[in-house]
């Protein structure tokens, strides 16, 4: 690990906390992800050798802690007490990026906001017995991206091949408008009557379905509307020399 080799301990944390991939490692484990499958399902494009290496390196820092699990091969993993409250860092940075950043296309990977919803879902609004939701995102790709959520007893999977069980509700969405919708960025009444989210199905589970999704924790926070480049800002604010001689 690099280090900035300064005291401060705005340095010192950075050298921990910029570490790629590490903030979205200690989200993941602050969500309930216990297992090394489960933290790398919520981190698309993060490699086994690498996640393995952080999660080594924060066990040696003392923010992650591990033991074997009590039946089958691996490990349960979970954050510390000083994971814990860099997880407090986790979440001023996301307010930050939630009032601030622009959700660009890059951004628009829909399993990701599946994967969210999936940890944030209301599970007292969930039927008693078990749902199987095909989700068909479109705008991304050539051919729609699919996956399938399972829920019984208020426990949930997501699959990305046909888990073998017929479906009960059908989800056909933009990618752009079921991230923004999780996001708080789009209101549901708006993306249904837009038909950019389609459900099909039973008439209780189209109901219920928007009912389920708590959103992202920082779906509260109302973006600052940022003025465009050359009208205004900083340079125009700034005095001239010849003002501030007066």
């Amino acid at each position: 690990m690099r280090t900035y080799g300064q005291y401060c301990p705005i340095a010192r944390g950075a050298e921990i906390f910029a570490e790629r991939w590490t903030p979205v490692i200690i989200r993941n484990l602050y969500l309930g992800c216990g297992s090394f499958g489960e933290i790398l399902q919520g981190a698309p494009g993060l490699s086994r050798t690498l996640l393995a290496q952080r999660l080594k390196q924060l066990e040696r820092l003392g923010i992650v802690a591990s033991e074997p699990k009590h039946e089958g091969r691996g490990h349960h993993y979970e954050l510390t007490s000083a994971g814990r409250d860099l997880f407090k860092v986790c979440v001023s940075l996301g307010e930050w990026g939630a009032a601030w950043l622009e959700i660009a296309p890059e951004h628009l990977d829909p399993f990701v906001a599946l994967w969210s919803m999936c940890n944030m879902l209301r599970r007292d609004r969930l039927p008693d017995g078990r749902v199987v939701i095909r989700f068909d995102f479109t705008g991304r790709r050539s051919s729609p991206e699919r996956y399938w959520l399972l829920i019984e007893h208020a426990d949930t999977e997501i699959c990305k091949t046909y888990p073998g069980v017929d479906e009960d509700l059908y989800v056909t969405a933009e990618a752009e408008a079921f991230v923004k919708w999780h996001a708080g960025r789009l209101s549901w009444t708006e993306a249904v009557r837009e038909e950019r989210i389609r459900l099909h199905g039973p008439s209780w589970l189209v109901r219920a379905f928007p009912t389920w999704n708590a959103k992202s924790a920082f779906a509260h926070i109302k973006p600052v509307a940022r003025r465009p480049s050359g009208s205004g800002g900083a340079a125009a604010r700034r005095p001239s020399a010849t003002a501030r001689r007066n």
